[in-house]
């Protein structure tokens, strides 16, 4: 079945400079909003809802236009792109943060025109608790509402974020945030416990050790595609996302765990390159192709 749902996508759009074993990059297109838009667009139509400055360069609203990004919703504001600088370790498994800079996101609200309040699919990015509840508030007729979050706002906007999950259907978060919310080491009980507080699903993931998809009673692992050689594991959350997303909105919500698999192909392709540049390099052909791999290991 191909429904073709829209998804709204509300986010971080950043221009982010990158340091990792393999190389460095400069002032890069970045962003949760960014990565999950592209991921999604090659499943369904995805509206954008964001801000930028002034100084945010056309090839990134040309790159949006491309894949068909609707983005009548990006505010452009007087100042400058939110701006955010790292470096990651030799092993990739730590990332310091050299710099950040939100210049308009500081103080941006999130403001969605009324023909687009009614989009079926609603992805929440992992910006703050309180830009998301604000979101939800303005949307309505929603078939699903999805929502990452990041350990900054659960250090200090839990109680904020614990009433975003109760307005929830499904849950994305890292395996430290998993942690951190719960206080359970066990991802299993994490999971448990996340579902407590409102959403029905609930995915951990878990870098090079896959996710966790947790729905109800049923907890299935899924492992990730082998032997990708990484470049920047910058936005593979959010592309993941993106191809979860995708997924639903293009074949329906029955099956969540090939949303899983193709979020996890999906985000393969984002580390194999600097910033966008392996998501964009691929089509759904590939993507395709490397579900069918990660099916082969469960």
């Amino acid at each position: 079945m191909n429904q073709q749902k829209s998804i709204l996508a509300v986010g971080s759009i950043a221009l982010d400079s990158l340091i990792t074993p393999k190389g460095n990059r400069e002032n890069i297109l970045g962003g949760s909003a960014s990565y999950f838009s592209i991921s999604a667009s090659y499943f369904a139509p995805v509206s954008l809802v964001g801000v930028v400055g002034n100084d945010f360069p056309k090839s990134g609203i040309e790159l949006f236009e491309s894949h068909k990004i609707d983005i009548t919703n990006l505010e452009i504001h007087e100042g400058k792109t939110f701006r955010w600088s790292g470096e990651y370790s030799r092993d990739y498994n730590a990332r310091e943060t050299l710099s950040t800079e939100l210049g308009v996101f500081e103080n941006y609200m999130p403001t969605i025109q009324k023909t687009y309040k009614t989009h079926p699919f609603v992805f929440l990015g992992n910006i703050q608790p309180e830009l998301q509840m604000s979101v939800i508030k303005q949307i309505s007729n929603s078939e699903m509402i999805i929502c990452d979050t990041m350990n900054l706002w659960i250090d200090l906007c839990l109680p904020e974020l614990k009433e975003v999950l109760k307005k929830i259907d499904v849950f994305l978060l890292n395996d430290e945030e998993a942690i951190q919310i719960t206080g359970e080491q066990n991802l299993i009980k994490a999971s448990d416990k996340l579902q407590q507080f409102g959403p029905k699903t609930v995915v951990v993931k878990q870098g090079a050790s896959g996710a966790l998809l947790s729905h109800g009673n049923e907890k299935i692992q899924v492992p990730v595609v082998p032997d990708i050689d990484v470049f920047d594991p910058t936005g593979a959350g959010d592309s993941f996302a993106g191809g979860f997303v995708g997924h639903l909105a293009k074949h329906g919500t029955n099956d969540l765990l090939k949303a899983v698999i193709t979020g996890a192909s999906v985000a393969s392709f984002t580390v194999s390159d600097f910033g966008l540049d392996g998501l964009l390099q691929t089509d759904l052909e590939q993507i395709k192709k490397r579900c069918k791999t990660i099916e082969k290991l469960l």
